[in-house]
């Protein structure tokens, strides 16, 4: 496994480029009038992420990037972003998604996540390709076996969150698609036989 992570693993960068793409696309799934069923699967969803990632950049990236001597303001203020990061959801995790308070705290969970990410991509994440220019491959590789360690545990949840966040109209459409081919495959191997 090792092997297959340290080869196949993004730079440490793009990682938390793709996570944070991640969890913007999750927010723009979310609407108010969704059913209570499907608000909670898109929060859960969102807010796991979000608690895999930043432990993600406080156990590696931040370490990493405090060990240049770089003076980053970004990295200094990241931690306690993170830390009202985990009120909101702790908050969101007490509610119940039919509450309007509910939709108001994963609005300020947005604003906050939207804010920090707009930091992130365009200072640190740069900074960062500069100064750990030679260990971005190898930090990558380490924050993907981390984050596999960290998932591991929750795979039934994210998929159920999956599953569930997941629009009607795209299960159905990919359920017919499924039994189209399905019936393609059997009507083409009967011409052959």
């Amino acid at each position: 496994m090792s092997f297959l992570t340290d080869k196949l693993s993004p730079t440490i960068t793009n990682m938390i480029r793709m996570d944070h793409t991640h969890v913007l696309a999750t927010f723009h799934q979310y609407e108010m009038d969704s059913s209570p069923k499907k608000k909670q699967a898109l929060v859960d969803t969102a807010c796991l992420a979000l608690e895999i990632h930043a432990q993600l950049e406080e156990e590696i990236f931040y370490p990493a990037m405090r060990s240049t001597g770089t003076d980053s303001a970004i990295v200094a203020k990241s931690v306690p972003e993170h830390d009202e990061m985990r009120r909101l959801i702790a908050r969101l995790r007490s509610l119940e998604p039919t509450s309007t308070a509910y939709d108001e705290t994963f609005m300020e969970l947005m604003r906050d996540v939207l804010h920090h990410v707009a930091d992130e991509e365009t200072t640190l994440l740069p900074d960062a390709e500069r100064v750990l220019a030679d260990r971005l491959e190898e930090l990558g590789a380490q924050m993907t076996k981390r984050r596999l360690q960290l998932a591991a545990p929750r795979a039934g949840e994210i998929a159920s969150n999956t599953i569930r966040g997941f629009p009607a109209t795209s299960m159905l459409m990919a359920a017919g698609a499924l039994l189209a081919g399905t019936y393609l495959v059997k009507r083409s191997s009967r011409r052959h036989v």
